[in-house]
């Protein structure tokens, strides 16, 4: 199955949603700490599926060793079937979205990463053609540069989803790539962790996808994407897209600007020109200078008055890792900003409630100076930024609605 997380979310949508700091938005990556429900506890029709599933694994070249340990201390995660059947398929703007995937703060952790690991990153280019840049954005996206690796354990999380039945066939099939993930030896069943789906290490590939795509770069015998050590993780994301079609030298895209009275009807991955007929239309590059080469598709997710975007073939590439538009954008920008470039050129238009981005990040700090913590402001409203409304028109008689407006924010002004 050429994904790795795509197929998890929304039994096989593609759901992409970012930690929004003050927005409190839904994170694609796993955050740290387990939960009480996220603990092994009693369950014995799990226990009987489990003693089923075991002489299937058999047959299938599964040990009695590797399905001693891999058990040993498994069991039935009732959190997992919880956030399985409860995902919500947010809606972010893509303003919003890249508010998140290229945060300051992200942007300057991935800056640092890419000196820290320039030489690897050379080397993985060298060997696969993915360039540093594209590698590191996919990994902040991903885990926040390792940080948020996950530590539920893959075999208790797949074996859970599996028993559940709601994607039984998906998730027993995880669960035995996992088995021979342990039964390889490419790590042990403490450290086989990952998301509540099962999505492991630096870049989240699931058991699947790992077994297909993660590469042993130093060939030390292990395909570890686990520990602190990035490099088998930078390495087999690099693979994955190079085996998906990535061309080596070509870009992702760029920001464009359209002319005055541009359609949106020639918009979108359906229709392609090569980057001379596009000028010939108009198009420009945002940065100035001419269009790179090739042929490609504009993108304009805010409507055509707001940024717009000149992809190519490696932006599809992009979202064989996830096949959703805003993640494949999200990527690039963060991919051009990991090298110095500034925030998009264009203005996004104003959101439902008349806001701007900065009229936004206003709101959430004057709800911080209010006494109603929303965290660091960041132009993105999430659950979070929601509680704060709700607490704060509580306090004041208004009615309690959630919702942002200008007269709230002038209110809030005058303290």
């Amino acid at each position: 199955m050429r994904v790795t997380r795509r197929n998890i979310m929304m039994g096989g949508g593609a759901l992409a949603l970012l930690a929004g700091c003050g927005g409190g938005g839904v994170s694609m990556e796993p955050s740290g700490g387990l939960t009480p429900d996220l603990l092994p506890q009693p369950n014995a029709g799990y226990d009987a599926w489990v003693a089923s599933f075991r002489s299937r694994a058999a047959s299938r070249g599964i040990s009695a060793a590797t399905l001693d340990t891999a058990f040993r201390n498994a069991g039935f995660l009732p959190g997992v079937v919880k956030r399985d059947r409860s995902q919500t398929e947010f809606t972010r703007t893509l303003e919003d979205y890249f508010a998140i995937a290229a945060s300051d703060e992200k942007v300057s952790t991935g800056r640092s990463k890419l000196r820290q690991y320039g030489g690897l990153l050379q080397e993985i280019e060298g060997r696969y053609g993915v360039p540093p840049q594209i590698v590191t954005a996919v990994w902040g996206m991903e885990s926040r540069y390792g940080e948020r690796r996950g530590d539920i354990p893959v075999v208790s999380a797949t074996s859970t989803l599996a028993y559940d039945g709601r994607r039984a066939d998906f998730f027993e099939s995880q669960l035995m790539a996992a088995l021979r993930i342990l039964q390889r030896g490419d790590t042990t069943a403490s450290q086989l962790t990952g998301s509540w789906a099962g999505a492991m290490g630096h870049t989240q590939f699931i058991p699947t996808t790992y077994q297909d795509y993660a590469v042993d770069f130093r060939g030390d015998g292990r395909r570890d994407i686990w520990s602190e050590d990035p490099t088998d993780g930078l390495a087999s994301t690099a693979n994955y897209l190079s085996r998906s079609g990535w061309q080596r030298g070509e870009p992702w895209g760029l920001e464009v600007s359209l002319p005055a009275g541009f359609s949106a009807g020639q918009t979108g991955r359906g229709v392609r020109r090569s980057s001379s007929e596009w000028a010939a239309m108009g198009v420009r590059a945002a940065g100035g200078g001419s269009l790179p080469g090739g042929t490609g598709s504009i993108l304009a997710l805010s409507g055509v008055s707001g940024p717009a975007f000149l992809v190519f073939r490696n932006y599809n590439v992009i979202l064989r890792y996830n096949n959703a538009e805003k993640y494949g954008l999200g990527v690039g920008h963060l991919s051009d900003r990991l090298l110095g470039a500034g925030p998009v050129k264009a203005s996004f238009p104003p959101d439902q409630y008349g806001f701007t981005i900065d009229e936004r990040k206003d709101l959430q700090a004057q709800l911080n100076r209010a006494g109603y913590d929303v965290g660091t402001p960041d132009g993105v409203f999430g659950s979070k930024t929601e509680a704060a409304i709700r607490s704060y028109q509580a306090s004041v008689g208004l009615p309690v609605t959630g919702e942002p407006s200008r007269d709230l924010l002038v209110r809030l002004r005058r303290g």
